[in-house]
């Protein structure tokens, strides 16, 4: 999936729930320089998890593997990796919200919400402050990943996309999402991820 992402050259790319053990993997995959951040550390041996994961998916998800955010950005950008806060509450599953500033000209944060409504919308609120807390008055901001909420509006931010997957930003032009329809990302009839991956362009 991310093979086939990283296949147009995108400059920036923000990644939710990724296997821990595939961490390693991502500049070679992508092709693009990578900062990540552990959410939910896995539980075993990487290759002992993936197997018990392979058993139901969408029922297992990261409880074995655990799970990550990654932020890519293209080679020929200086990028410069701000750090991360946690964004849910103790006794929560742990969630994070990471920054990266690209170009010196906008500040990119990625995150994955709980999936609770309410919790959801505080920590998009807690990743939103520690986004703009990070990015100078000139910086576009840029909060990218799973809100777990359903077309999320925030003041002074790009208008949100269908769903709960979104690219919203401050500071500058930006095209309308495009969603990538079911067929973009099947292979060999398979659906390669349960997100469909959302894309936008800033006019800088």
């Amino acid at each position: 999936m991310l093979e086939l992402v990283c296949e147009d050259q995108p400059e920036i790319v923000c990644l939710q729930e990724v296997p821990v053990w595939g961490l390693a993997r991502l500049e070679e995959w992508s092709a693009m320089r990578a900062f990540q951040v552990v959410a939910r550390t896995p539980r075993g041996p990487g290759r002992l998890g993936r197997l018990l994961t392979r058993l139901h998916h969408g029922f297992f998800r990261s409880a074995f593997i655990g799970q990550a955010n990654a932020i890519l950005v293209a080679p020929a950008l200086e990028a410069e990796d701000l750090g991360w806060t946690r964004i849910s509450d103790r006794g929560r599953e742990p969630r994070a919200a990471q920054a990266v500033r690209v170009g010196d000209r906008l500040v990119v944060a990625n995150f994955h919400a709980s999936t609770d409504l309410f919790a959801a919308r505080v920590e998009v609120e807690r990743a939103r402050v520690f986004a703009e807390q990070l990015a100078r008055p000139d910086e576009v901001v840029v909060l990218a990943g799973d809100f777990n909420l359903v077309s999320p509006s925030l003041d002074g931010y790009s208008e949100p996309a269908p769903g709960i997957d979104q690219v919203l930003v401050r500071g500058a032009p930006v095209s309308d999402a495009l969603i990538w329809p079911p067929a973009r990302r099947e292979r060999a009839g398979r659906l390669l991820s349960d997100h469909a991956p959302v894309e936008v362009t800033i006019e800088l």
